[in-house]
């Protein structure tokens, strides 16, 4: 194989290794204190920053002229997506954990799909294997998703952390710290499904909004400007210690730094480029590669104690994602077929025309 032809496969293993460094280095900077909400401020402050001068040289002649009805929909994607969405992500992963919040990241296509067929964007033809495959994928993807969240199920032995000295003289019975534990768990579990769903509805307003507006870095810098402004406000009503916006060289900068501009701005690129190489579905394919990287630094890192029910419901979530591209795969080659017909039928029906009259 040669190098040309391995670099989108490169590069889409390198954004999952950086989205998966995402999930970690905000876990780490919540655990040692930090608010959600202050988090997102700074780190769409970063992301802002740091594209406006690529934004500037790369698109300030590409970008059409903008209008108060472009920049309203922009608006209120920044709102449903980089700030909603991302401020119940960072809520959501304060009470769960870096691999639960990786693993999550696998059902959005499979709601993405959902809404985009309620909102009939997307066909459904239960006649025909694909479309049985689409929304069969979308069910199990979104099982598998809450039985990760739910966590049940034997700890895995070789990746039980705690001594078999702490196990016997454990209670059987919960204590109310486990029992608070568990309740926190699933209010993130929800909340994370929550942050999901208005990601999934973020990039569904993605594609209007780009047919009017096709300047892809400043549209993503627009929406980060807005994103920290309207997160500035959300975190001003929830959060209103002021000792919670300051900021030292330690490593809750480290991770605002990395998650403002490294995953905003390397990963959009990245992604971008592989999908006008080898197309969208391509680049879904490598989103479960995220969920490993994640559950085996955070399980050495962190000593989370994985369950075989997590284990169960992640290879669902997994095998429900591919049942759902594949099945959008094959809708889109028919769906070329079907068009590629009809152009010769067209053609054979102006010749017979044209040779009837000669």
């Amino acid at each position: 194989m040669e190098v040309e032809t391995q670099k989108p496969y490169l590069a889409m293993i390198l954004t999952q290794f950086i989205y998966a460094g995402m999930a970690l280095f905000s876990k780490i900077a919540l655990d040692v204190g930090m608010s959600p909400y202050v988090f997102l401020v700074y780190r769409q402050a970063f992301a802002s920053l740091a594209l406006a001068p690529f934004t500037f040289l790369l698109e300030r002649k590409k970008a059409p002229p903008m209008t108060y009805s472009i920049l309203f929909k922009i608006f209120l994607a920044s709102l449903f997506g980089m700030t909603l969405s991302m401020n119940l992500y960072y809520v959501a992963l304060s009470y769960t954990s870096a691999t639960f919040a990786a693993a999550s990241t696998n059902a959005i296509p499979a709601l993405t799909f959902i809404i985009a067929a309620i909102l009939r964007m997307e066909s459904i033809s239960m006649k025909r294997l694909y479309g049985v495959a689409k929304v069969l994928g979308s069910i199990i993807c979104v099982s598998g998703a809450l039985l990760v969240a739910l966590n049940i199920g034997p700890p895995i032995e070789f990746m039980n952390w705690y001594s078999p000295t702490h196990k016997e003289v454990s209670s059987p019975e919960p204590s109310p710290v486990e029992s608070n534990s568990k309740l926190d768990w699933v209010k993130g579990a929800l909340i994370m499904l929550s942050a999901n769903t208005t990601w999934s509805l973020w990039l569904i307003m993605q594609g209007p909004i780009m047919k009017i507006y096709p300047a892809k870095m400043h549209l993503t810098n627009l929406q980060c400007f807005f994103s920290c402004i309207l997160s500035a406000i959300w975190a001003i009503v929830f959060d209103r210690n002021p000792s919670s916006w300051k900021l030292g060289w330690n490593v809750q900068l480290l991770s605002i730094a990395y998650c403002g501009i490294v995953v905003t701005g390397i990963t959009y690129w990245l992604q971008v480029w592989c999908i006008e190489k080898k197309g969208p579905v391509f680049t879904s394919m490598f989103t479960p590669l995220a969920l490993l990287i994640t559950a085996i630094i955070s399980a050495f890192l962190w000593k989370e104690t994985m369950h075989w029910g997590s284990v169960c419901g992640a290879l669902l979530l997994v095998g429900g994602l591919f049942g759902v591209l594949w099945g959008k795969k094959k809708e889109e080659c028919h769906e070329k077929e079907t068009k590629t017909r009809s152009q010769v039928d067209n053609v054979d029906v102006v010749l017979e025309c044209i040779t009837h009259h000669i």
